[in-house]
């Protein structure tokens, strides 16, 4: 019996962060926490790419134009 559980604390103590990553990922999920993140992620991303192209008007203008002509 002692070295099952020896074996299940090696266990517990090398895996540690695995096992506290499954159980975040399942609260995440029963929440449905995940909707507010992905919406998060996506303001972000928007910011983000609005920023640069105004950054960086002629540029994004050129490579677009060239993009389209390329279809």
């Amino acid at each position: 019996m002692r070295l099952i559980m020896d074996g299940f604390k090696n266990f517990i103590t090398k895996y540690m962060g695995a096992i506290i990553g499954i159980i975040v990922a399942i609260l995440i999920l029963c929440t449905k926490l995940y909707e507010f993140i992905i919406g998060c992620i996506v303001i972000i991303l928007g910011a983000f790419i609005g920023n640069y192209v105004q950054q960086n008007k002629y540029s994004v203008k050129e490579k677009l134009k060239n993009f389209i002509d390329r279809l």
